[in-house]
């Protein structure tokens, strides 16, 4: 990845391979992603074919891909956050429709039975599907625990009704992972249902009209009596909550890689800028109000990647008790982050930064998000104070 001094990123991989697929993927986004984003940006539009492209080159489903082939080496959890990060360098909208789909995907490969996987696993994750993770609703996001979405048995089959709010991919996904209740108890009532976009009773709301990633499609999900196969309940009957708990953690470390690329974006933009644009008589990167903001800049994402391969680490040792509030600190530093060195891009551009000839400002609003999905920053907060008083009293 280039940065504004003409310098590269250091890498942590541990073989060629790693290394190749990293290649891959920042090549592809400078080729491919790049020159269209902002285009799409304005128009609102989904780039569902380069998405097809991703899961043929095997960067859709790495994680999954020994899953598939008995014969491979599990992929890195490191490896794949690094590559979601050199394509939201290219373009945000992408690395997280990588991370949402791997989201997704992640409940049916971690949980599902084996009478599942035998039926849809092979579909999930053989490239040419997108998923999409549905927990929110309008009245309750942070408290997950509150959703009244419902599940209602019937027989050998299940009768869900609801709502769900802020899907991302929603009515372009080919299936959707759906958290709904199927008993009173707050917290052990919620059940997971793996629910095909086909499905009669599936319809979707108008898209959100939001501050930024315009081209990533967010809107609500409808459940009216959408009548689901037992089968397709993934888990047992009240650990939804738990397997939606259980996926965020890699959900949040996909946001911290995203965030940490659309950092290192605006800071090449501003970086470049600096170098080149004059003021009395010199470059204005050899002012030390422009070139200090820059060195906080890089600083910062730089401590953020190294807090989402740290979490990454973990992950690949087994880390004695989960990765629940390294995955929080990742995602609060990373995020925070890139708001902090969006916004201070724009300044760097100045007036230019302020207009959309310069995708400064795209960058700054696309960050605001980040602070907000897979738990505000404030729910990252709570999930760390509460880790560190559990430590305390043991």
């Amino acid at each position: 990845m280039q940065i504004w001094n003409g310098g590269t990123v250091p890498r942590l991989v541990s073989n060629s391979d790693a290394a190749a697929l990293l290649d891959l993927a920042r090549k592809f986004g400078a080729e491919q992603l790049t020159p269209i984003a902002d285009t799409c940006e304005e128009d609102g539009l989904f780039p569902r074919e380069l998405i097809s492209t991703l899961g043929e080159l095997g960067l859709l489903n790495l994680p999954f891909a020994h899953v598939r082939d008995a014969d491979m080496e599990p992929v890195g959890v490191s490896t794949n956050l690094q590559i979601l990060e050199e394509l939201a360098t290219a373009w945000m909208t992408v690395g997280l429709a990588l991370s949402v789909h791997q989201l997704a995907a992640s409940a049916l490969v971690k949980f599902g039975s084996q009478d599942q996987k035998d039926l849809w696993l092979d579909w999930v994750i053989g490239g040419n599907t997108l998923g999409a993770y549905c927990l929110s609703e309008p009245h309750s996001g942070s408290d997950a625990a509150a959703l009244r979405t419902t599940a209602v048995r019937e027989g050998l089959q299940y009768r869900l009704n609801g709502v769900k709010a802020w899907i991302t991919h929603a009515g372009v996904a080919d299936f959707y992972i759906v958290m709904a209740r199927t008993s009173e108890h707050k917290t052990q009532g919620i059940s997971c249902f793996f629910v095909p976009a086909d499905i009669p009773g599936l319809t979707f709301g108008a898209h959100e009209r939001k501050m930024g990633g315009n081209a990533s499609p967010t809107a609500q999900v409808h459940l009216d009596n959408v009548l689901i196969p037992e089968i397709h309940r993934i888990g047992v009957e009240g650990q939804g909550l738990a397997i939606a708990l259980s996926s965020l953690d890699m959900g949040r470390l996909g946001i911290s890689a995203c965030a940490v690329g659309l950092a290192q974006s605006a800071l090449n933009t501003a970086g470049k800028y600096a170098g080149e644009r004059e003021q009395f008589g010199q470059a204005i990167a050899n002012f030390q109000g422009v070139g200090f903001m820059l060195a906080d800049m890089a600083t910062s994402i730089a401590a953020s990647r190294a807090l989402y391969l740290d979490a990454a680490f973990r992950v690949e040792i087994g880390a004695h008790g989960g990765i629940g509030a390294a995955a929080a600190m990742s995602k609060l530093m990373a995020t925070d982050s890139a708001m902090k060195v969006t916004t201070d891009a724009v300044q760097v551009l100045g007036g230019n930064g302020y207009t959309k000839d310069y995708p400064v400002e795209r960058y700054m609003r696309e960050a605001k998000v980040l602070q907000i999905v897979e738990g505000t920053n404030q729910i990252q907060r709570l999930v760390i104070s509460r880790s560190l008083q559990s430590e305390a009293g043991e």
